[in-house]
């Protein structure tokens, strides 16, 4: 931020009887669209941004009818919309101030060559010019990023990690059932070989005689291996599902936190689209005063072509010294607002504002004496 400077008599004069300025222009609001494949959550106003939004009944009931990993994905899908057309928006309106950045500083360059520099000038060869000078603050305007950017982390439905982890299970079930078997069987296997078809008819065919049958290996290994299988499956099952609950949970996080950081970003567009108003108001009123300055110039030259130089404010016609007057309350005030910067602390600032509507304020004095 730009120093501060102590805001003289001088530079309001004639302001106090009017109000207090607002923005000339009416903040731009846009919704923010969804993208076609998340059609079951609520649409949102132009008044009102998405951030502002909590998801409905009619939301809830819609994601309730999709199982949870496909609801995870939709919703980080929504919050990734949110996210990615709140930042477009964002960049939109700061190419905007870009160009009116631009074309303020060259309507200012304009101004000061064109007639202000030229009347600051005169008004000191006539003796009647500005013992100070006025600093000049870069005029820029930059949000002030209280949140860091925002990133959508996508879910996964963790089928991958549940098939390792079921096959463990299946695997470790397997050995155990064989290990019973050779244990209730009274047989040691070497496990540096395949055991014989034998061996394994006396090892997998002990699960037949739970059931009063005979030792069978076909029958105990159908058994031996159903049995590893619906580990596999149960393990595998509640993998995903526990997977997917959580997915679920963590979209539905994510998704108020899009909203959030939306409804902040949000804040921030407004804040530059009046930024935006306001600047593009002040390039409108430079190019008047290089006008009225321009004119006023003439008039101080003809005042020091035709009456000099004078030792004494005083000894120069009156309508001289009005016109000196008149000049050196324009130069003043347009000198003031171009001064000072336009962001403070990532907003408008209000002493531009004052400043801007000063100079418009004592330009329509001076015109009104002609117009009016």
């Amino acid at each position: 931020m730009s120093e501060k400077r102590e805001v003289t008599e001088e530079s309001v004069e004639e302001i106090e009887a009017t109000p207090e300025t607002k923005a000339d222009a009416k903040e731009q609001t846009e919704s923010m669209s969804v993208e076609e494949g998340a059609d079951d959550v609520p649409e949102t106003t132009a008044d009102e941004p998405m951030g502002d939004k909590p998801l409905d009944e009619e939301a809830h009931s819609e994601i309730e009818k999709l199982k949870k990993h496909d609801a995870a994905v939709l919703l980080v899908k929504k919050a990734k919309n949110m996210v990615e057309d709140t930042e477009k928006q964002l960049d939109s309106c700061k190419l905007l101030l870009e160009e009116d950045l631009k074309s303020y500083n060259e309507a200012k360059e304009a101004l000061k060559q064109q007639a202000l520099d030229e009347s600051e000038v005169l008004l000191k060869d006539l003796g009647y010019g500005n013992e100070e000078e006025t600093p000049e603050d870069e005029v820029v305007f930059e949000p002030k990023e209280e949140v860091p950017p925002f990133e959508v982390k996508d879910v996964s439905s963790g089928k991958f990690s549940a098939f390792l982890l079921a096959l463990i299970a299946a695997a470790l079930t397997f050995v155990g059932l064989v290990y019973l078997a050779t244990e209730k069987a009274g047989i040691t296997l070497d496990v540096t070989k395949i055991p014989d078809q034998e061996t394994a008819k006396q090892v997998l065919g002990w699960y037949t005689t739970l059931f009063g049958g005979k030792p069978d290996l076909f029958l105990g290994g159908a058994f031996v291996v159903l049995i590893t299988f619906f580990v596999f499956g149960v393990v595998y099952g509640i993998r995903v599902a526990t997977r997917a609950k959580h997915n679920l949970a963590f979209a539905k996080t994510q998704l108020e936190e899009a909203r959030a950081y939306a409804k902040h970003k949000h804040n921030c567009k407004e804040e530059m689209d009046k930024v935006d108003a306001h600047m593009n108001d002040a390039i409108k009123t430079l190019k008047t005063y290089e006008v009225v300055l321009g004119e006023q110039n003439g008039k101080l030259k003809r005042i020091l072509h035709i009456e000099g130089v004078k030792e004494d404010i005083d000894e120069y016609h009156d309508n001289s010294l009005r016109e000196m007057r008149d000049t050196k309350m324009l130069v003043g005030a347009i000198k003031n607002f171009i001064g000072t910067s336009m962001s403070e602390e990532g907003r408008l600032s209000g002493k531009s504002t004052m400043f801007l509507h000063s100079a418009k304020s004592k330009l329509q004095k001076f015109l009104d004496r002609y117009y009016g």
